[in-house]
């Protein structure tokens, strides 16, 4: 079994040099190409369940397809919380044996942000599992815009909570489905000159690759998370298959259709956080 916690994969990452990918799963097709992406670069993966797959499919379910590919897979595999906004979503995901849970209070005021995180971590470790917090908001393409993180609120974020490994807001962005204007490097490096935890970027999508790729092997961000390239990928395969023959109904034969392609496009996405 590779089941693993988000501490296992990601000190070695930031020792080596390298990041971890947090995969944004919606479902079964998605969460096991995204395991043999992985296989087949012979790296670690996180599987993250965020609110939207959570509003289709029930954590326990969720757990159990996790847990299951991971007692299959060749290489490590952390199960993880995506976004979750309550401790009652983190201690539901800790009972269903998820390995890894983070807790988003980034909309919250710097101290309740700080409390509601040190209490979520702190009942993470009593049961043997991570936690990830975020300081800082990151906002979403069209949507809420972001606050960027300040080094100093981010210094304090990560003594007082003991988060394994922190998201942070540097010109990142969620669901942007084409490459942003890049990282700001100088708040990066303002961070990593306060703290030692792991750095996490959520919107790994919107960074060009060869900005993940030098900050994979160059700073302490040890986590992109990665989810819009990837779901484009498997709608793209969708839409083809289907329109291939209109005939067809049969969704299993379907769906097997956009097994390979999002297997591509995970290599693809997993080797710009790779050792040099």
């Amino acid at each position: 079994m590779s089941l693993v916690t988000l501490s296992d994969v990601l000190q070695p990452a930031l020792q080596q040099g390298y990041a971890v990918g947090g995969l944004v799963t919606l479902g079964w097709e998605d969460m096991r190409a995204f395991v043999a992406a992985a296989e087949a670069e012979n790296c670690p993966v996180i599987l993250q369940a965020g609110p939207g797959c959570r509003e289709h499919t029930p954590l326990p379910i969720l757990a159990r397809m996790f847990i299951t590919l991971a007692e299959e897979a060749s290489v490590p595999v952390v199960a993880h919380l995506d976004h979750g906004y309550t401790q009652e979503d983190c201690k539901i995901a800790l009972d269903c044996g998820f390995t890894s849970v983070m807790f988003d209070g980034s909309r919250k005021p710097l101290q309740q942000n700080i409390d509601e995180t040190a209490a979520i971590a702190q009942m993470a470790h009593a049961a043997g599992i991570s936690c990830e917090g975020e300081i800082g908001f990151v906002g979403y393409d069209a949507g809420e815009e972001s606050a960027g993180t300040d080094p100093e609120e981010a210094a304090k974020f990560a003594r007082e909570t003991g988060v394994d490994a922190m998201a942070i807001s540097v010109g990142n962005v969620h669901l942007q489905k084409e490459d942003g204007a890049g990282l700001d490097l100088d708040r990066i490096r303002d961070i990593e000159a306060v703290t030692d935890v792991p750095l996490v970027i959520h919107g790994g999508s919107g960074v060009p690759d060869a900005q993940r790729l030098e900050l994979s092997r160059n700073s302490k961000i040890c986590k992109f998370n990665i989810g819009t390239e990837l779901r484009m990928a498997f709608g793209a395969a969708l839409r083809e298959a289907v329109n291939r023959d209109p005939e067809r109904f049969d969704r299993v034969s379907i769906l097997k259709e956009t097994h390979d392609p999002v297997v591509a496009a995970t290599r693809k996405a997993l080797r710009s956080l790779k050792p040099a």
